[in-house]
Formats: structure tokens, C-alpha cells, sequence
């Protein structure tokens, strides 16, 4: 017989706590297990039986009484549950579950500690690709050498590329360097032929110069002597250097003191001094008509007049003489006095050389001494002491003659070679035959004339040769020519220089038309230099960007 939907087995509910107590759900199978004469007989039955399992219930809190029991029995510990089977192999199940056990008398709550706590520290940064891998939940690609290159090459070819940015604007915006001009003709020229052989005096000492040019020999030796009125040179260089002459003007106005009056009157027969005896005090001398004084007549008392107009005092303007000579390289020179008539004024011809080149650089002067005679402000004409003027382009500069130096001359002259007017200087010192004036402008004419005849010219470059180029500092170079036939003028063996320079403004532009002239080429030194004009030969540009962006320094 089958039995009852009613009569299958209950569900088994899992216990949710330690504190639930085993319990059976009374049921039709049970309670027919309560009936008289035991359980139920025959196979269903024992089928049934098979198949009862255990429910366990969770036990309800007990409720508070009156004496506080509920709260010892809320805090009494938890009572371990006792799992009672229904039914044993070969024995019945029990037909009621036993009584649970007396609860113990109320125990204290155990205290319970705060669970553990654990701190996870922060991993280290993943690569970018790492990263990007865990956001798209594709894993990285295997490291390998060609996958780190390309890594390192996106990481730092941004930061590459900026700064190239960075460096090209700045190489763009940088100042251009100043134009510089470069020579690439030789540094000079050599003369062919032998040095010549100048016709010296037979006594005393002489030297000879060309200006610019250099030394072209020397006789006697070259011992300080004394050099008469020589000396005013000096007074006279002084003067027009501290007081300059503009062209066409007189100059500043002396005035003529009671000392230049008195001694212009003085009978010095005795001492051959030259004086000029038209002056009286109160009376006003222009510097030109001072300077004519001191030079042509070698009057004395006018350069002791200028010394102290200049500094004061004699002796001021003496030390002034010495210090200059000592700036013009004159070692062997001593002045004592500004017009030469003391003895003890000494010098060499070579000192006095040295001084003459620098004398025939002031116009002025050689306006004034190259003159045959002069007239004072009194209408009395004086005659020029150096009597080789005007011969054979002679320019002067000074005589001088006493007995004790005997005659003396410091000359100058020229000679046209060319376009060139080559100035030469020279100076002869102790010829005693007498006359003695007459000596000394005879020793000096032949040394002149023979120096003139030396000079000749040799072209060092012709018009249009390229002598150098403009360099605009980033590599880029500009041809520069001459504008003009150059000649040298020398002798034989001589050595002169030749050098190129910027035009008188200094500055080379940054660009120019071809023609443009940016510079002159120079022979020789001095006064008789030669200059010719150089100009650009194409079109002078500014440097591009490509020279702008790859300049170093």
C-alpha cells in the first residue's frame, strides 16, 4: 500500500547555530510509532522508518523573569549542541528526543579581542605598457631587445625632438657674428737687386731713412755729440704737437716778454748766436710766424720765448724735450736747453732721424721749413740757414753750427714714384772742415741725391686681383679685389709689408652690393704709405638658416 503524500520524510533544515538543541518534528509516522502494540509492522513500514531524518531547531532565547534569570541566561556561554541519530543499525529510533541537560549556573561573558588588522603596502609603479596591458586585460608582450628599443625610442623622442625645437630657435635668434675681412695676397714684398751704396761723409756721423720704409744704412759711429740748433726741432715738435695748426691758420698769438726783447738785442758775436732783434715787448707773434722764427733764422731768444709761453719756465720745458725723447725711442739723446746753444745738449744721428720722421708728418712744419726765406711781422726777410732748399725737392728741417759741434743738419725730402710721394730723412752731425755750413750742406746733398736716385717702384698688385675676402664668421666668404693699381716703392733688397685693413668706419655691413668698398690695402708705414681701395667682388649676403642652425661657438 502506498503510503499518504502526508507520510513522506520532512526536509532536513541545517542547524544555523551552536546553540540549537536536536528536535523531531512530530509527524503521522511518528505518531503512529505512540500507538499501542509499538511501531508500524511490515515492510512499509520498515520502509518509512529508512528514510526519517533528523530536524534540528534553533532554540528560542529565554524569556526575562522577574528575578533577572533571562539576563544570566543571555550571558551564559553558548552550549554545544548534541547530535542524537534516529535510529541505530539493529535498534529502533528513540520515539521521543531526550531532555536537554540542566543549564549550568550563569558563567561571565569571555572578553574578546578586536580581530587582527593587516596594512597592504603600495606596489611599485607598472611600466606604461604594463598599465596599459591591466586596463585593456591584455598581458604584456614578452620583454625582447627590439620591443625596449621601440619602448625607449617613444619615450624619449618627444623630449629629443622638443629640444631640437628649442635649440634651433635659439641658434635663429642669436646675434650674427661681425664681418671680418681676411687677406690672402702676400704679407709683403721683397725689391730685387743689391742694397745701395750711399756716398757717406768721411768724418762725424750720418744716418739715413725713408719713411715707411725702414733704415737705409748709417755711417760713423753713432756716439751723442752736440747738435747745436738742431735742438729747436725738438722745441718746434713740441710746440705744434701740444698746439696744433689747423691749414691756412696762424695759430694761437705769443706775446713778446722784456727777456725775449733783451736778448734779441744782445751782441753775441762772440757765441755766433742767432737771435731775431725786430721784436719788442708788448708786441703780439702769431705761433706761425714763432715757429718760422725759431726754424729759418734760428732765432734763440724765440725758443726760449715759447718755452715758457708752453710750460712756464725753461727748465719745465726741457724736462718735457726729455721725456718726449725718451717716448720717441732717442737713448742717446740729452737736452739741456730748447735752443742748442749749451754744449752739453747732445744726440746721435739716428735719434735725430727718428725725431724727423715724425716731424715731416706734420704739414705745418714743412710748409714752413721747405720756404728759402721768411719775413717777420717787421717786413725784414730772413734767409733759410739750410741752404739745400728748395734744391732738388728738399723740404729742410734744421741746421745747426757752433765751433764746438761744428755743422750739423737734420733734412727731408721727397721724391715722386709713381703716385707715391716717398718721404726720405736724414742726418749728418760733426763735419768740422771749414766752412763748417758748407760741409755739412754738401755731405747732406750728395747723401739726399743719392737716396732720391735709389727709390723706384715695383707693382705689388693690379687692379682687380683678389687680395682677400669677407668672412661673415658661419663659413660663408665674400671676395674683396683692388680698385687700383698698388705699387711699392723701395730699393733693392728691401723688404716692405703689405697689409689689409677695414674702411674708416670699422664695421663691415652684414650684407652689400658688389663694388662696395669695406676696406684698404696698405704698403709700407708712415708718412709714405701707399692705400688703395678694396671692394667687394659679388654681392655680400647674409648667412642662411642652414649656417645659422649648425654654428658652433
Amino acid at each position: 500500500m502506498t503510503p499518504p503524500a502526508s507520510a513522506k520524510p520532512a526536509a532536513t533544515t541545517p542547524a544555523t547555530t551552536s546553540t540549537t538543541t536536536p528536535a523531531t518534528t512530530p509527524s503521522k509516522d511518528s505518531a503512529s510509532a505512540d500507538r499501542p502494540g509499538g511501531g508500524p509492522s511490515g515492510a512499509d513500514s520498515a520502509e518509512a522508518d529508512s528514510e526519517r531524518t533528523a530536524v534540528f531547531r534553533a532554540v528560542k532565547p529565554p524569556v526575562a523573569s522577574a528575578g533577572g534569570t533571562a539576563a544570566a541566561d543571555r550571558a551564559a556561554p553558548p552550549k554545544a549542541s548534541t547530535f542524537v541519530p534516529l535510529r541505530t543499525d539493529g535498534a529502533p529510533a528513540p520515539a521521543v528526543a531526550p531532555k536537554p541537560a540542566p543549564r549550568p549556573a550563569a558563567t561571565p561573558a569571555p572578553a574578546y579581542e578586536s580581530p587582527e588588522r593587516t596594512t597592504q603596502q603600495p606596489l611599485p609603479p607598472k611600466p606604461p605598457l604594463d598599465m596599459l596591458a591591466d586596463l585593456t586585460n591584455n598581458p604584456p608582450p614578452p620583454p625582447s631587445p627590439l620591443r625596449t628599443a621601440v619602448r625607449r625610442f617613444k619615450i624619449y623622442a618627444p623630449v629629443v625632438v622638443l629640444l631640437a625645437i628649442i635649440v634651433s630657435v635659439a641658434q635663429l635668434v642669436r646675434p650674427l657674428p661681425e664681418p671680418t675681412l681676411v687677406m690672402t695676397a702676400k704679407s709683403s714684398y721683397t725689391f730685387e737687386g743689391a742694397k745701395p751704396q750711399l756716398p757717406w761723409p768721411s768724418e762725424g756721423q750720418a744716418y739715413m731713412a725713408a719713411a715707411g720704409l725702414g733704415t737705409l744704412g748709417q755711417s760713423g759711429e753713432q756716439k751723442p755729440v752736440p747738435i747745436a740748433s738742431v735742438t729747436k726741432s725738438m722745441t718746434a715738435y713740441i710746440i705744434l704737437r701740444d698746439h696744433p695748426i689747423a691749414k691756412g691758420e696762424k695759430g694761437a698769438v705769443i706775446d713778446v716778454d722784456k727777456t725775449a726783447e733783451s736778448e734779441g738785442k744782445k751782441n753775441n758775436s762772440t757765441d755766433n748766436e742767432s737771435t731775431l732783434d725786430t721784436v719788442k715787448e708788448g708786441d703780439k707773434l702769431t705761433e706761425y710766424d714763432a715757429i718760422a722764427a725759431l726754424m729759418i733764422p734760428s732765432a734763440n731768444n724765440i725758443a726760449r720765448l715759447l718755452a715758457r709761453w708752453d710750460s712756464g719756465s725753461q727748465e719745465a720745458f726741457v724736462k718735457k724735450m726729455n721725456d718726449t725723447a725718451k717716448d720717441l725711442g732717442m737713448k742717446n739723446t740729452t737736452y739741456t736747453d730748447p735752443s742748442g746753444l749749451d754744449a752739453t745738449t747732445v744726440s746721435t744721428a739716428e735719434d735725430q732721424v727718428k725725431l724727423g720722421l715724425k716731424l715731416v708728418e706734420i704739414e705745418t712744419l714743412l710748409e714752413i721749413t721747405k720756404k728759402p726765406s721768411w719775413q717777420d711781422p717787421s717786413g725784414k726777410v730772413w734767409r733759410n740757414w739750410n741752404g739745400l732748399v728748395p734744391f732738388n725737392e728738399s723740404l729742410g728741417i734744421k741746421t745747426g753750427t757752433t765751433t764746438k759741434a761744428g755743422g750739423n743738419l737734420l733734412f727731408a725730402a721727397y721724391k715722386d714714384v709713381g703716385k707715391t710721394r716717398q718721404l726720405i730723412v736724414g742726418a749728418v752731425l760733426g763735419q768740422h772742415k771749414p766752412p763748417i755750413i758748407d760741409s755739412v750742406l754738401a755731405a747732406s746733398k750728395q747723401l739726399m741725391t743719392a737716396t732720391q736716385k735709389s727709390l723706384n717702384g715695383a707693382p705689388v698688385v693690379k687692379k682687380g686681383d683678389v687680395v682677400g675676402y669677407v668672412d661673415d664668421g658661419l663659413g660663408g666668404s665674400t671676395p674683396v679685389v683692388a680698385t687700383a693699381d698698388v705699387q711699392a716703392v723701395g730699393w733693392g733688397a728691401l723688404t716692405v709689408g703689405i697689409e689689409l685693413a677695414q674702411g674708416e668706419g670699422g664695421k663691415i655691413p652684414q650684407t652689400a652690393k658688389a663694388g662696395t668698398e669695406i676696406g684698404v690695402l696698405t704698403v709700407g708705414e708712415g708718412a709714405s704709405q701707399v692705400k688703395v681701395p678694396v671692394a667687394l667682388k659679388s654681392d655680400l649676403a647674409a648667412p642662411g638658416i642652414g649656417s645659422k642652425l649648425t654654428r658652433v661657438g
